[in-house]
């Protein structure tokens, strides 16, 4: 019999990793309530990417045909100068032909996973705060968690002085590539969603707007002013802008503590992170997998949390600081920026698998194997 039979379990923040931990907690017995304060589940963020190593989880979870039907499987990253020249492809479906890289509007994850906790037996409050609860409490509420200050102590971010952009345009047809162009002090990412629809990131280095949230309204005209210059498809995605948002961009460390006997951290609660990797979804997804499995097989609560910290702390540390790398690698200028790019175009022509394979360790990764 599971650890989880018929234990109670609460999840605080209905976002990916807590209804993704809520069902893998159901899936193996645990009677779940997950708490959400916002009165719908909406929209926030729009479109994100999602690598092999948490699709792995979620088709473990059984959501594998319903997520192929709800995204667009990516062929490629690829990597562009500001004027819009290749610098270096990566081609996924070539590196790792049976691995699946996702591009789907968030919205629509988080619709699937509801769908499918509910099916399970997990039990959705909207429009509720927090509460004390019996058993164990599952923190998956945020950067700004005070469940995280709780056990660590007020923390203060780091303003890395960079402001991001995101917006929605129509784009039907766009071909399954996610695309980076990089320029001194600013790059954008793009890429396609299902429905005809096109996400954009972009990042400037902008040290006047330094207001951490995904919500706040900015003006079309400054996004383009702000990325006037940048050729390619750039400046015509970027006319059809007629509404975006605006975050500051904030390094915020790994904690230190991630449970007590009674409550444990998850996704941002426990590693927020840049997003130059496109793994804060992703990271979230495992950490669920991970503290399912160690509650599952580990009796003593106490002792599977701190299996759980055990098992993901060192990984997600490595993540967010590959995300802090890529934060200053997109932004080069003048003679680095020539330089970096002349041995990216190099590695291109004559080893295009090495840039791949400089991230097996990421996307390789199998959290349903792990033993916990």
């Amino acid at each position: 019999m599971s650890a989880l039979e018929n234990r109670p379990v609460t999840v605080i923040g209905a976002g990916i990793g807590g209804l993704t931990a809520a069902l893998a907690l159901a899936r193996r017995g645990a009677q779940v309530t997950v708490l959400e304060r916002a009165p719908e589940l909406g929209e926030v963020g729009a479109g994100i990417q999602i690598s092999a190593n948490a699709v792995r989880v979620l088709d473990a979870l059984g959501l594998g045909t319903a997520l192929d039907g709800a995204a667009l499987r990516t062929d490629a990253v690829q990597l562009n100068d500001e004027r819009g020249r290749r610098v270096l492809r990566m081609d996924l479906r070539a590196h790792r032909p049976e691995a699946r890289f996702l591009l789907i509007h968030r919205a629509r994850l988080i619709g699937l996973l509801a769908d499918a906790a509910r099916q399970a037996g997990v039990t959705i409050q909207l429009g509720v705060t927090a509460s004390d609860a019996d058993g164990l409490t599952i923190a998956a509420d945020g950067l700004r968690s005070t469940h995280r200050a709780a056990l660590n102590g007020q923390q203060v971010p780091f303003f890395t002085g960079q402001t991001a952009w995101r917006a929605l345009i129509p784009d039907p047809g766009g071909a399954p590539v996610a695309q980076v162009f990089m320029a001194a002090r600013r790059h954008l990412v793009s890429y396609p969603l299902p429905g005809g629809l096109r996400n954009i990131v972009a990042v400037e280095e902008r040290p006047d707007w330094q207001d951490e949230g995904w919500s706040h309204p900015g003006d079309p005209d400054r996004l383009r002013a702000a990325f006037a210059g940048m050729g390619g498809p750039v400046p015509g995605w970027l006319a059809q802008v007629d509404h975006t948002h605006l975050w500051g961009l904030f390094r915020h460390p790994v904690a230190a503590r991630w449970h007590d006997d009674r409550l444990a951290l998850l996704g941002d609660a426990a590693h927020p992170t840049l997003p130059f990797l496109a793994q804060g979804a992703g990271m979230a997804i495992e950490d669920a997998w991970t503290l399912a499995a160690c509650l599952d097989t580990i009796p003593d609560q106490p002792q599977a949390l701190a299996r759980y910290q055990a098992l993901r702390q060192p990984r997600v540390t490595r993540i967010v600081d590959a995300a802090n790398a890529n934060a200053r690698n997109y932004h080069f200028g003048g003679v680095m920026r020539i330089g970096a790019h002349s041995v990216l175009r190099v590695a291109d022509r004559l080893a295009p698998s090495l840039m791949p394979g400089r991230f097996d360790w990421l996307y390789d990764f199998d959290p349903v194997a792990q033993r916990p």
